[in-house]
């Protein structure tokens, strides 16, 4: 790790040299530019490293946290800021990184490790509240200087485990709900996020970042948020796992919301098990969200123990199909998967419907109302010197704002703003009609007439090319059963169409995190499709 950061530096230096010495700014910038993903690939040995191989090498002496911490800094320098192709996959990198790994080595040398996290780089969405120099701004300019008063329940729970923090990742503005189209990974403040694989193919989001900086190796780990297909479809996009809880396995306290029913945040990394060790440190019931009231009893302290190579067998699983026959090379690799399933023992089934009803209308509703209180709630938690108080006065910035309004006319902003509170019958019914129809008559009523431990489906198609102009063009989607249920759902890498990566989705009833992981987990250690990207 030394010699890697001595030839980092001695690359920079020779970078200056050539641009003062001989005034020839293509070759400095060939020198300090990294399209030096090369050396950074063969020195710092971070690409693909997994929770378990750094705590090993905490442990021999092999690389400090510190050391750790700064490599990942410089990768996003110069990948994320400064390359061919800035991902702009960070929005703000957190200045007090190093203060924080400098004390975690301490307490490591004194024989003190909080834990399997201890030590370990992680990136927050930027809905994500932190009470330290970084701001929350969900990618608002409105947002661009708000200092929340205290730290989330996600960001205290990571604190307390020992990770660091490095900074807060892009996304699509206000997790995606702020238009009538948008293109994914746009925010008025950082711009459109570019996907590693292809920086002209969308990331999709709205965790856009946090994926790809999972994807791109600049983070070992990250925390998306979700209200419907916001973590398991940037994870297809990017090629890595991502687990989208049970509503209320995880505190939304903090969080800038969407819903009150359908968002929850959760875990991305680029294996199952990485996936799975976060998760175990996010639980627990907070009396700051009701919604986490129901999962007591129902959690774990240690999600690893459901991951056997073996949790295929004698699983019955549903194949839920309408994503199919949208995409034939999707098609191909779907059902692909379902054999391969079935050679590991599990049973699998077509399920063609889970509900009769529709429901995207009424959760659309329910979305529309809950945001406007979710943010009059939210800007009231942001004190007296909040940088914005209402969702009327951020109508009112955001539309005479030229870059705001640029590319996406933020209806959705006006149309929340026009719903009455939450004791109109018209967001009752909506609610009543989509918990019904997604839960009892849905998911659990299939599950049980079927005797199914979980469904599959393809997580998504290959990623679309970005458009600005007409916005995002995805075609298939499966999160909608699991997401507006309030369901889990866990998506790990597939296969790959052209060069690049598509997931496949595991998702079944509430608090089934634990059998969805030993599939997942199952699934994953005999397919192993995840490749990092070669970002040269």
């Amino acid at each position: 790790m030394k010699k890697a950061i001595f030839i980092f530096t001695l690359v920079m230096t020779l970078g200056i040299f050539l641009y003062t010495s001989f005034g020839d700014k293509s070759l400095a910038k060939a020198a300090i530019n990294p399209t030096m993903e090369n050396s950074l690939q063969a020195d710092f040995e971070v690409i693909e490293i997994t929770i378990d191989q750094i705590q090993a090498a905490y442990k021999n002496g092999d690389f400090t946290i510190q050391e750790l911490t700064q490599t990942y800094l410089d990768r996003i320098k110069a990948i994320d800021q400064n390359g061919p192709s800035p991902l702009r996959s960070i929005l703000q990198i957190n200045p007090d990184a190093l203060a924080i790994a400098k004390k975690l080595d301490k307490e490591l040398k004194n024989g003190k490790s909080r834990g399997a996290m201890h030590g370990i780089p992680v990136v927050l969405k930027d809905n994500i509240d932190t009470h330290d120099k970084m701001f929350t701004t969900a990618g608002a300019r409105a947002l661009a200087n708000s200092k929340p008063l205290q730290d989330s329940w996600v960001a205290q729970k990571l604190r307390e485990s020992g990770a660091v923090i490095l900074g807060k990742a892009n996304l699509s503005e206000w997790a995606n709900f702020h238009s009538s189209f948008s293109s994914s990974g746009w925010s008025g403040l950082g711009g459109q996020t570019l996907n590693p694989y292809d920086v002209t193919r969308n990331p999709c989001g709205s965790s856009a970042g946090s994926a790809v900086a999972v994807a791109a190796n600049l983070t070992v780990l990250a925390i998306g948020t979700e209200t419907n297909g916001s973590i398991v479809c940037p994870s297809n996009n990017n090629g890595i796992v991502g687990i989208k809880p049970t509503v209320g396995l995880i505190s939304r306290a903090g969080i800038i919301p969407i819903s009150f029913t359908q968002d929850t945040p959760g875990p991305m990394a680029r294996t199952v098990k990485d996936a799975a060790i976060c998760l175990s440190i996010l639980t627990g019931v907070d009396d700051k969200d009701s919604k986490t009231a129901a999962s007591e009893g129902k959690t774990h302290s240690d999600y690893t123990q459901f991951l056997k190579e073996d949790g295929l067998k004698g699983k019955r699983i549903g194949l839920y199909t309408p994503p199919l026959g949208k995409h034939f090379k999707v098609d191909e690799l779907t059902y692909k998967a379902t054999k391969f399933m079935e050679k590991q023992g599990a049973e699998v089934i077509r399920i063609d419907k889970i509900t009769e009803e529709s429901i995207n209308k009424p959760s659309f509703q329910v979305l529309l109302y809950e945001f406007k209180q979710g943010l009059n709630d939210y800007f009231t938690t942001l004190g007296k010197n909040a940088a914005v108080k209402s969702l009327e006065e951020l109508i009112q910035l955001t539309f005479k704002d030229e870059i705001e309004m640029e590319y996406f006319d933020h209806a959705l902003l006006k149309q929340a703003q026009a719903k009455g509170d939450l004791e109109d019958e018209e967001y009752k019914e909506a609610l009543a009609l989509m918990q019904k129809h997604s839960q009892k008559e849905g998911i659990d009523r299939v599950m049980a007439e079927h005797n199914l431990d979980a469904f599959v489906s393809p997580t998504g198609g290959p990623a679309w090319k970005t458009d600005l102009t007409n916005g995002d063009h995805y075609s298939i989607s499966s999160s909608s059963p699991a997401a507006i249920a309030g369901y889990p759902n866990i998506t790990v890498p597939m296969g790959w169409i052209d060069g690049l990566p598509v997931g496949l989705s595991f998702f079944g009833k509430a608090w089934s995190e634990p059998v969805l992981l030993e599939i997942a987990y199952a699934y994953e250690q005999k397919s192993q499709h995840r490749k990092a990207p070669d970002l040269k």
